[in-house]
């Protein structure tokens, strides 16, 4: 049964931008992102996001049960003129869920795109407003699941696929006091950059720049902290594994497995579903991934591809369509987004 307001044991978040500790004798730095105000955010090139992160903060106070009608509105009609995200959608969804009409996945996408806006202005309510506002529409799904590892004593790293509100459950984590850990790759455009990480670390969250590599991260869940994984990026072949997704095929990179062994943890499935009619976030939780253990690459990789699709499949709309998913093919297969 799902439970809202979830209060988790507090514990002191606070960190430096750089620690250097000792484990076992060795010295490691441990580098902590730390997003950085710079004056030439003010040059007339940003003026444009300014304006839209004015209208967000804006929207942030006014409550969600006249907000998201209109923001999914928004979200609908931009979607229509996004030729290129529409595509990537399309050709995703033609490849992972085949069985459904074109018009069930253009509704899908059509309530995807209305998501968006939904999702990042309930993001920015949970930046600018008292985070035990939020948690009283937040309910969460198995989160005995967590409650069970934390009595064991072991570590936890979060499976979490790219869903439209994927930080909101981390940033509501830390704000709670418990100590989150996240890797993320940096924006292209410095100020969305910069505020979307001032964001992510309100409450102490601690992000982790995926050009510093992995070590950072594994050295902060190590020492406490819920890590937060994104197993679904295409990484390319090299290091990755050709298995099953959905109804396709994926490169899937099977490094929850090492991390797994490394930092002592249990892995738990996660996903947030936000519903726009009601204003209310659901927090998915699914049991841990105890079973890849001893599994082999393959076989792990194909179980992080399992979880991805147990918890998509019910709300579709939730995940990211437009990201280039199946952008890696084995030799000899087309390219999926070739127009």
């Amino acid at each position: 049964m799902g439970r809202r307001g979830w209060h988790p044991q507090a514990i002191d978040s606070r960190q430096k931008t750089v620690e250097i500790c000792m484990e076992k004798n060795n010295k490691t730095n441990v580098v902590e992102f730390v997003p950085e105000f710079k004056r030439e955010f003010f040059l007339p090139r940003y003026w444009g996001v300014w304006c839209v992160i004015a209208l967000i903060t804006g929207a942030a106070f006014v409550p969600a049960r006249w907000r998201d009608p209109m923001l999914g509105a928004m979200g609908r009609l931009v979607g229509r003129f996004s030729k290129g995200a529409r595509h990537r959608a399309r050709v995703n969804l033609r490849y992972c869920l085949p069985e459904l009409t074109d018009d069930r996945r253009e509704a899908i996408i059509d309530d995807m795109f209305a998501l968006v806006p939904q999702s990042t202005v309930l993001l920015a309510e949970l930046a600018c407003r008292s985070p035990e506002r939020l948690q009283k529409k937040v309910i969460w799904h198995g989160r005995d699941v967590i409650e069970a590892v934390q009595a064991q004593q072991r570590n936890i790293i979060f499976l979490v696929p790219h869903g439209w509100a994927v930080d909101v459950p981390a940033i509501l984590m830390s704000s709670t006091g418990q100590k989150v850990s996240a890797m993320f790759h940096n924006q292209r455009n410095e100020l969305v950059d910069y505020m979307w990480n001032r964001v992510r670390r309100r409450f102490g969250g601690r992000m982790h720049a995926r050009n510093d590599g992995i070590k950072p991260f594994i050295f902060s869940i190590r020492h406490g902290y819920w890590g937060y994984y994104l197993p679904d990026q295409d990484h390319g072949a090299e290091h990755s594994e050709f298995v099953d997704f959905f109804a396709t095929y994926k490169a899937t990179l099977p490094a929850i497995g090492r991390m797994m062994k490394i930092c002592r943890a249990a892995v738990i499935p996660l996903f947030p579903v936000y519903n726009g009619k009601t204003g209310e976030l659901h927090i998915h939780i699914r049991p841990p991934m105890d079973d890849i253990a001893d599994a082999s690459d393959h076989d792990i990789a194909r179980r992080m591809n399992e979880e991805v699709e147990m918890l998509v499949r019910p709300n579709p709309e939730q995940y990211a369509w437009i990201l280039k998913l199946l952008k890696t093919r084995k030799p000899g297969d087309p390219d999926p987004y070739k127009r």
